[in-house]
């Protein structure tokens, strides 16, 4: 029984970026992360440990993203790589990082980077 665990809008301030400016005042981001497991045994042990422990995951996403990086995709392959480590049982994993607003000209909103693996 496959199922997908998500948190949704994680707000977080960090320092990423490929300017030297970004890098000092830093910037808001929003985080959405999914993981995709089996919780056939969830379902009927009612444990959280046969399934994945949500509050770990914000805190994995929550301290990769105090690590300065260049790049959202490697930010984002750095929180993937963490959080498979500490659950093996996972099977996909997607994250969307967004910078709100980025540093550009022009109204946007946000500029985002989504990775599934």
């Amino acid at each position: 029984m496959q199922a997908q665990i998500a948190l949704h809008k994680i707000s977080l301030y960090a320092y990423h970026g490929c300017l030297e400016q970004e890098r000092i005042v830093g910037n808001n981001y929003e985080i959405d992360i999914r993981v995709w497991i089996d919780v056939s045994k969830a379902v009927e042990s009612d444990d959280v440990a046969d399934t994945i422990n949500y509050a770990t995951i914000y805190e994995i996403v929550k301290q990769e993203m105090m690590i300065p990086s260049n790049l959202l995709e490697h930010v984002a392959g750095r929180i993937i790589k963490s959080v498979k480590k500490e659950f093996t049982q996972i099977q996909m994993v997607e994250i969307s990082i967004a910078k709100t607003p980025p540093p550009i000209s022009g109204k946007i909103a946000a500029a985002s980077v989504t990775i599934r693996v």
